[in-house]
């Protein structure tokens, strides 16, 4: 199972991090724009990070909805990122834009249940904050062995406005969790978590203790470990006493490192940042 592949990788690194990449143009160091548009230069940039990373973080991501801003040369440059990612053994995560059920269903199909696909992954992440069809038209893509980690916590500031409300005794969010875990409690894997998973928060301490009490099966994707109001230790207690069963989700921090680095080399400034997340994360757990 996917999850299992996840999990595995995670445990041979010994690391906890996914890297993001999301196309944004203020990532890209500026020699690498000298004489070819974003796209191609954002291919630079993630070809060398993939490269320099590889054996040392075992999962990265990607967002469809940033590299189809740029039309066809964009999800040209995202077919090329997640086939070379696979080709380097990488666990590969894609978020799915957001589409209403009928729809969900033909990407579904097109983006994981195609043997050809052209966007080749591991994992979809998925938006459920429409309802539980959503959830359901991506379901059969777990009978392939494929991971579906459905958003039940986003980790904007203002996401509390509205998924911690509380709602017939439960906040918002726990009450969606509540709908993953029960479409994922058949599908198990051997390292005890199930294929369906969820995407939380890594910067609301108290919702990943509770999502980690109550949905001891889920794995959790800690989304937004570089925003201001996150940290390692908030993280921590999404994992369990064997450090296995959550990762957290890094982009700008270490993808647009260079921007924080008073040398022009992106990749050293990268390579530095993925070791100190790396550092920071497993300062509160171990990895077994």
């Amino acid at each position: 199972m996917s999850v299992d592949m996840l999990q595995e990788k995670i445990r041979k690194t010994k690391n906890p991090s996914v890297v993001v990449f999301d196309l944004l143009l203020d990532h890209i160091p500026p020699q690498l724009l000298e004489g070819t548009g974003p796209a191609k230069a954002y291919e630079k940039l993630s070809m060398d990070i993939l490269s320099a990373l590889k054996g040392y973080v075992g999962a990265v991501r990607f967002c469809f909805v940033s590299f189809a801003l740029l039309g066809t040369e964009g999800l040209q440059v995202l077919s090329h990122l997640l086939v070379e990612a696979k080709r380097q053994g990488y666990y590969v995560l894609l978020d799915a834009p957001e589409t209403l059920s009928v729809p969900a269903a033909a990407n579904a199909a097109s983006i994981l249940g195609a043997k050809d696909c052209i966007y080749p992954c591991d994992g979809l992440i998925i938006p459920t904050y429409l309802g539980s069809d959503i959830l359901k038209a991506y379901l059969p893509l777990c009978s392939q062995g494929k991971s579906l980690f459905p958003v039940v916590r986003t980790a904007n500031r203002s996401a509390s406005e509205v998924q911690d409300l509380l709602t017939g005794g439960r906040l918002v969010h726990t009450a969606l969790a509540d709908i993953v875990n029960r479409h994922g409690e058949s599908l198990v894997g051997k390292c005890g978590y199930s294929q369906v998973g969820a995407v939380a928060s890594a910067s609301a301490a108290d919702s990943l203790r509770a999502l980690r009490g109550k949905y001891t099966k889920l794995f959790l994707l800690l989304d937004g470990y570089d925003y201001p109001n996150a940290n390692a230790k908030n993280c921590s207690y999404a994992f369990d006493k064997l450090g296995h069963g959550a990762a957290a989700c890094a982009g700008a921090s270490i993808v647009a490192a260079w921007k924080e680095s008073d040398s022009s080399d992106y990749l050293a400034a990268a390579l530095e940042a993925a070791g100190r997340m790396k550092k920071n994360l497993t300062r509160y757990i171990t990895v077994l």
